[in-house]
């Protein structure tokens, strides 16, 4: 049963909810709308020495490397 990040279009509150099924109604916990949007999540991964790799401080779309993206590389 994968757990969802969603974003309610109504009241703009995030959540995650563990979807047991496609057919099932999803709604905001905090205002019962049913105007939700899955978000894109990121995924976690074991490693191989057994310690996790430290995450980036800033969003995925500042890390291109382009200077327009302030990472000035």
């Amino acid at each position: 049963m994968p757990l969802y990040e969603f974003h309610c279009q109504s009241c703009r509150d995030k959540f995650e909810l563990l979807v047991r099924n496609s057919d099932e109604r999803l709604e905001c916990p905090k205002c019962h709308s049913a105007k939700v949007e899955r978000l894109l999540s990121v995924t976690a991964a074991p490693s191989v020495s057994g310690r996790s790799l430290p995450m980036p401080a800033s969003a995925p779309t500042e890390l291109c490397g382009r200077p327009q993206c302030n990472t000035g590389g």
